[in-house]
């Protein structure tokens, strides 16, 4: 570890990666100042953070809160909404505690507060960073009108495993596109005022490598080069941090055998010495305790290691509040390494406008006039029909004709709660219209839509249970799986078009919900066996939060449209997008394996140096399988459009550049298609040769533009040296002189290709 160390602190000093802290006299002052009058305990209670969510017995909260608060031991509550609730709960702090010091309240809005987005991994699918950044903005005026002031948002772990269910939380597998999107995020969460009353403070999470688990496996362990952390995995927390997050919640897993929450290389050489952050670092629910069980020691051993490491706030264990004073009596943390925390927990209050007025999240006006507004909940449609990936379509099966009959079939068409997707913690369940509502609202009596369930989720009735939790349940019919599949074809008689509504409920994905089979449930398939079997036209609706394993259906299914899980408006937004009103323009943000034997499986990979020739399907002692190619069934940035894009050759207005020069890549897109529509050119790189192994190609820039049809547009991108750079065995950002291949086009499988020489 102490060479790791000496490493780590020579990079900083040339790694552009450092920034200096800027502090704020008048807020350094004040705090300071409140922090001469706090006893040790009172310290210590501002680091701890506790949940109002069970804890509320009809007054605001719990007994046991309520005291600690009065005591000052509380700094923070989460999962507590309302301007009411929240005000009471304010008020025990200011006006019944000694030194009246406000308290902090978050929640996990993670894609929308009331109005829900597309959960994560589809908002990365719009690859619009505009549109994205907008949702976060809706967000923080809903959240902070009920009295919310701090967001448990960005998840910007990069995965490359579809196994772990979290995937469906974070941006996929690519370091530039999640690391585009953090930074959006941040500013639609913060704004430019933290101090006002509808922006949140951003919580980067989960710091670091909580995507890579081992197996897919939730909260298992990371063991990972500095090679690939510093060039794949660290550049997104890095991007939110750079836009102004001011937390960061340490993560889960162990890394390279310290666990995050414990690890004072990640948290203090890393996130503070070399990158120069300056805000509050919290744990994830209970990590501090969880440190027992990784090993490290009993609650107040890890509760030091914690403190020591650069933990500031404790979520729930209140590990902290229990033994730090013991620890400060035995010489086992110190009371600077107290203060430290206790002034960043001050510092977060401050900048949020508490001391100055610790009620400004508290309007109930705001709160009835800002929540799910028209203007809102068309945002969500918008969004949720550009987040949507149209996988196949043979014979243009899509758009379907707003005329006759379709048949609405499979447990997924009609129930309204799995819409929002995992993590909408505060969604209006009750209240959110099915596919069957949404279609039937927006089609009016212009179409007859006929509906059956067809199949149970799963045939497994405990699996079913696990995968329906928090009030997403599913009914099931216990009659034999043919009797109900009979009943579906005869619903079916009657249409001229079939709409499946498979695949995943919104609890198979988010936390605690990694699968090894990643294939549509049993009972699900056989449903499409038998309705791919009347002859009729079939279209696969598809609900998932993470990448599938569909290699059947993709040779069977005419039509198939991934719509993951898009929101409050997702029954709307389908209907808008299967019958034409709008164009289909997502590309996919993780790659669609063939199997799971492949995992883990994503563009950027590596040669090797016995690579598969291109375009073979095997070959003896090289690297491939002996029962499936190397290919994916979807590559990363793939989807289809209703229309057709036709790419020109690339065109580069020089063939080599120095490192103070620029080369400008072009290439004309034309829509050669009968729609308008929008198409995500994207560009990607790839260093030929270098001083170590590189990836075969690296996202490097893109642009989503709109075409009407028969136009066309150039498009052009400027590649400088930075573009060039990674970090090499010494983790020395630097760009080496060589060859190097620009690749553009519409996924990172079908690209045209240029070459140029950097000297």
């Amino acid at each position: 570890m102490k060479k790791i160390a000496i490493w780590m602190l020579s990079f900083a000093a040339t790694c552009s990666w450092s920034v200096k802290a800027q502090t704020d006299p008048k807020m350094e002052t004040f705090i300071s100042g409140l922090m001469s009058k706090m006893t040790v305990e009172e310290k210590i209670g501002q680091l701890n953070l506790v949940t109002g969510g069970e804890a509320v017995t009809g007054s605001v909260v719990s007994t046991g809160v309520e005291t600690k608060i009065k005591a000052g031991q509380i700094g923070g509550i989460f999962s507590m909404s309302s301007p009411s609730k929240i005000r009471a709960a304010q008020e025990l702090a200011v006006k019944h505690s000694r030194l009246g010091i406000p308290i902090i309240f978050g929640m996990d809005v993670i894609h929308g507060y009331k109005t829900m987005f597309p959960i994560p991994l589809g908002l990365a699918a719009t690859w619009d960073m505009d549109l994205i950044r907008e949702t976060a903005r809706i967000a923080a005026v809903e959240a902070t009108a009920d009295g919310l002031n701090w967001t448990f948002s960005p998840m910007v772990d990069i995965s490359r495993d579809p196994r772990w269910g979290r995937i469906s939380e974070g941006s996929g597998e690519d370091t530039y596109l999640s690391a585009r999107i953090a930074a959006e995020m941040v500013k639609g969460y913060q704004g430019s005022n933290l101090a006002a009353n509808n922006t949140l403070m951003a919580c980067v999470k989960h710091f670091a490598l909580y995507g890579a688990a081992e197996s897919g496996r939730d909260y298992n362990t990371t063991d990972m080069s500095l090679h690939r952390m510093y060039n794949e995995y660290l550049p997104p927390y890095k991007a939110a941090i750079d836009a102004g997050a001011w937390t960061v919640m340490a993560s889960f897993n162990d890394i390279n055998g310290v666990p995050a929450t414990a690890n004072k290389w990640l948290l203090t050489d890393v996130l503070r010495k070399q990158w120069g952050f300056n805000g509050m670092v919290v744990t994830d629910y209970t990590g501090i305790n969880e440190l027992v069980d990784h090993g490290l020691g009993d609650l107040q051993t890890v509760s030091a290691l914690a403190l020591k490491a650069g933990i500031h706030m404790d979520m729930v264990g209140e590990g902290f509040l229990t033994t730090l004073k013991k620890s400060l009596d035995e010489g086992k943390v110190s009371i600077e390494e107290i203060d430290e925390a206790c002034r960043l927990v001050l510092k977060a209050k401050y900048k949020l406008g508490l001391f100055d007025d610790p009620y400004r999240y508290c309007d109930e006006e705001r709160a009835k006039g800002n929540i799910l507004t028209p203007a809102h909940l068309a945002k969500a449609r918008e969004t949720a029909a550009k987040s949507f990936v149209l996988l196949k379509n043979d014979k243009q099966t899509l758009p379907l004709k707003k005329n006759g009959t379709v048949a609405l079939i499979g447990p997924l068409a009609n129930t309204g709660p799995n819409m929002p997707g995992t993590w909408s913690v505060s969604a209006d369940l009750e209240n959110t219209p099915s596919l069957l509502e949404g279609m039937r609202a927006v089609l009016g009596g212009q179409v007859d839509i006929v509906h059956h369930l067809g199949a149970n989720l799963m045939s497994d009735p405990h699996y079913q249970e696990r995968a329906t939790m928090f009030g997403r349940t599913i009914p099931r019919d216990e009659r034999p799986e043919e009797q109900i599949i009979a009943e579906a074809l005869e619903v079916a008689k009657s249409a001229d078009v079939i709409v499946a509504a498979l695949g995943e409920s919104s609890e198979m994905s988010g936390e605690s919900s990694s699968r090894t089979d990643l294939g549509i449930p049993d009972t699900q398939r056989r449903l499409l066996e038998a309705l791919l079997q009347t002859g009729k036209p079939v279209v696969l609706v598809l609900f998932t939060g993470r990448p599938l394993t569909l290699t059947w259906e993709h040779e069977h299914v005419p039509a198939i449209l991934n719509v993951w899980f898009g929101g409050t408006e997702t029954g709307k937004a389908v209907a808008d997008v299967l019958f034409g009103d709008v164009n289909p323009s997502g590309k996919l943000p993780a790659t669609f394996p063939q199997n799971v034997g492949q995992i883990p499986l994503y563009y950027s990979a590596k040669n090797t140096g016995r690579p598969l020739a291109e375009g073979a399907w095997f070959q003896k002692f090289r690297s491939n399988y002996l029962d499936v190619n190397n290919q994916p069934l979807y590559p990363f940035g793939y989807g289809l459009s209703y229309s057709t894009f036709e790419y020109s050759d690339i065109r580069l207005d020089k063939n080599s550049i120095t490192a103070d020069e620029k080369i400008l890549a072009t290439v004309t897109v034309k829509n050669t298609g009968n729609y308008d529509g929008e198409e995500v050119v994207q560009l990607y790189l790839r260093d030929s040769y270098a001083s170590v192994t590189r990836p075969v190609k690296e996202l490097k820039a893109f642009q989503k533009i709109f075409l009407k049809k028969g136009e066309s547009r150039d498009v052009s991108f400027e590649i400088g040296i930075d573009d060039l750079k990674f970090y090499n065995n010494e983790l020395q950002w630097e760009a080496e002189p060589g060859d190097f291949v620009v690749f553009i086009g519409t996924n990172s499988r079908d690209l045209k290709e240029a070459k140029f020489t950097l000297r």
